[in-house]
């Protein structure tokens, strides 16, 4: 599987395979999971979601970085990666880990669509 490079690309593979409100649905089920009150309406637009995502994510990182350690774990996005990012800029990370987050989703829901 190719990862997307980017957010206008994994936003278009998801809807070339119409997988957009599970894309939505995955999210929501790992923040929840987190303990996160964050819940997006499947019908949200991609621009809205990311915006307000990366909101979240910038939010988490100043001021509950606990939790937004939790939401890494728990979404399962590669430390590797994170470890990669410079954490210098927290509004430049925070895009960053947000484009991570969404990439690791993708491949969730990817995986679950290709092989059940």
């Amino acid at each position: 599987m190719q990862l997307p490079a980017n957010f206008e690309e994994l936003i278009s593979k998801t809807e070339d395979l119409e997988l957009y409100s599970k894309l939505i649905k995955q999210v929501n089920k790992d923040f929840l999971l987190a303990n996160i009150d964050l819940d997006f309406d499947e019908e949200i637009l991609p621009s809205s979601l990311k915006y307000l995502l990366h909101e979240a994510v910038f939010k988490l990182i100043q001021e509950k970085f606990a939790e937004y350690l939790n939401l890494l774990y728990i979404i399962d996005v590669s430390e590797e990666k994170i470890k990669k990012l410079d954490g210098s800029d927290a509004l430049k990370l925070s895009e960053d880990v947000t484009f991570l987050i969404l990439q690791r989703e993708w491949q969730k829901v990817w995986y679950r669509n290709t092989y059940s």
